[in-house]
């Protein structure tokens, strides 16, 4: 295994709750968001990523104003999104905003393109969701030509079009580090690698294990168009605490409250406890000690071949401070024992 992993932190500003056990207001969150992305930087952790919603449960509708926010109060951890949902979005704007974050944060930003699983920002946007696969697969065609930095020229079907169109500001480096994030769909891979594009696979359940034929695709797909190989990331759900007897009392409760919630508008049963326990121990909830973790976590590494591990740290409702120590220890204690565990299978 390649010692050049990386490790990274996501959150998608879940609202949380205080120490009064009622839930904070959103400004409250957003500034707790930034200050966890804070001690990131100062842990040394690779990678900060923010998520893009448009409900009431999660407070971060602007993933790039957050972004300037840490860029100006950071130093070294890059910078990105979890992820822009392209299709509801303009891709010149959503450019321009990115590059924006790159020049303040001297270079540091990236960019993770989606299609969300979540979809209030089509009817909020005026778009209409008959439209889901044309848009973002247009989107994503007009994106991959603006990250050129030259002039475009370019034609879709519902968007007007770019006729050798220049857009500003240009990042420094000259090209805007672009993934995209697949949830579990081989044309979706094979998509990611025609653009030539990293990929970021979302695994929110079941052994992560079962992905291993999307990475082994992507690798195949480069080849097969004559591109470089690129980097593989992960990003799951996960949050570390001082012994794996502190997980079902301390997480689950806010787990619970966030996957009820979206579970009840998709039609899905009520979540259990043997469910979550079950998740934890072989699925793929990265949750428990430092030592829990990174074995399972090194074991992910070796079972994918992946480059990057992003680990979604906030849960439903789950408190900031206890998220702050779960940072902490992911930092201090799960990054470094994940680095000798890779280092020993080499």
């Amino acid at each position: 295994m390649n010692q050049q992993v990386q490790f990274g932190l996501g959150t998608f500003g879940d609202v949380t709750v205080g120490e009064s056990g009622t839930l904070l207001s959103q400004a409250q969150v957003i500034r707790n968001v930034v200050a966890e992305g804070v001690l990131a930087d100062k842990l040394g952790i690779d990678y900060f990523g923010v998520g893009e919603h448009h409900r009431d449960d999660f407070a971060i509708s602007a993933p790039e104003t957050v972004l300037a926010a840490l860029a100006m109060a950071t130093t070294k951890i890059q910078l990105g999104s979890a992820v822009t949902v392209l299709s509801s979005d303009d891709p010149v704007r959503v450019y321009e905003r990115f590059a924006t974050v790159d020049a303040l944060s001297n270079g540091r930003a990236e960019i993770i393109l989606g299609r969300g699983s979540f979809t209030e920002s089509f009817p909020l946007f005026g778009y209409n969701l008959g439209d889901y696969e044309t848009l973002f697969s247009e989107k994503l065609d007009l994106f991959s030509e603006l990250i050129k930095e030259e002039p475009v020229t370019w034609k879709g079907t519902l968007r007007a079009d770019l006729n050798n169109q220049e857009v500003f500001p240009r990042t420094e480096s000259g090209k805007l580090n672009t993934w995209i994030g697949v949830g579990g769909s081989p044309e979706s891979v094979v998509r990611a690698a025609r653009y030539g594009m990293p990929l970021v696979l979302a695994i929110i359940g079941g052994q992560p294990e079962r992905f291993a034929p999307y990475t082994e695709l992507f690798h195949r797909a480069l080849a097969e168009l004559g591109k470089p190989d690129l980097p593989i990331a992960v990003h799951s759900p996960g949050y570390i605490t001082e012994s794996d007897d502190d997980v079902v009392e301390e997480l689950w409760p806010h787990y619970r409250v966030m996957r009820d919630r979206i579970g009840r508008e998709r039609g899905w049963p009520a979540s259990t406890e043997e469910e979550f326990i079950g998740e934890v121990q072989h699925g793929s909830m990265y949750a428990g000690s430092p030592e829990t973790v990174a074995q399972k976590m090194a074991k992910t590494f070796l079972a994918l071949g992946i480059q990057r591990f992003d680990m979604k740290y906030s849960a439903g409702t789950l408190p900031h401070e206890k998220m702050m120590r779960s940072i902490e220890l992911y930092g201090t204690q799960v990054i470094p024992r994940v680095r000798e565990l890779l280092a020993d299978a080499s």
